[in-house]
């Protein structure tokens, strides 16, 4: 591990919730939250697992969303890829609570009209799911395609727009 590895790590914290979905692994890296993966992410292991301030109001404002009273989350993002994976996340937050974009939606209105793949792709890699809502992106057809959740993916997906209202 390098010196920087082992400084990010020193400066994450991490807990967990329980939620419909399953147990929820949180990770706050002192500017904002970082990481939100269905149960706990080997890769976090080595972060300590401390209930912070940030990760109580993620939690708190999380039980919420499941429990129908909030449509919108408020707090700081701690956001790190690629300049196109940061568009595209940018644009899955511009997305509204109960309504939903094709992959080539997302992709024209990132100035990539040809891209629904990498699209895909950088949905896959969203560090912070459900918060930064990859589950309302499906297929031009309207099917549930392509969510990265840990098992039974695309039931979470079907479940998160059930809550939010969507007609399926």
């Amino acid at each position: 591990m390098t010196r920087r590895e082992a400084a990010t790590i020193l400066n994450k914290r991490r807990c967990m919730v329980v939620t419909p979905v399953g147990e929820l692994e949180l990770v706050e890296d002192g500017q904002g939250l970082c990481g939100l993966s269905f149960g706990a992410a080997p890769e976090n292991a080595d972060i300590l697992e401390e209930e912070t301030e940030l990760l109580s109001e993620t939690k708190r404002q999380l039980l919420e969303y499941f429990s129908g009273e909030r449509k919108s989350f408020e707090f700081p993002l701690s956001l790190h890829g690629t300049e196109f994976q940061m568009r595209d996340w940018e644009a899955l937050l511009a997305i509204p609570y109960g309504e939903t974009r094709s992959y080539g939606e997302i992709a024209r209105a990132i100035g990539c009209p040809k891209g629904s793949r990498a699209v895909g792709m950088a949905n896959r890699s969203n560090p912070i799911a459900i918060i930064v809502p990859c589950h309302r992106v499906i297929g031009s057809n309207g099917s549930l395609t392509g969510y990265a959740g840990k098992n039974k993916a695309l039931d979470i997906k079907e479940y998160l727009l059930k809550l939010e209202g969507v007609k399926l």
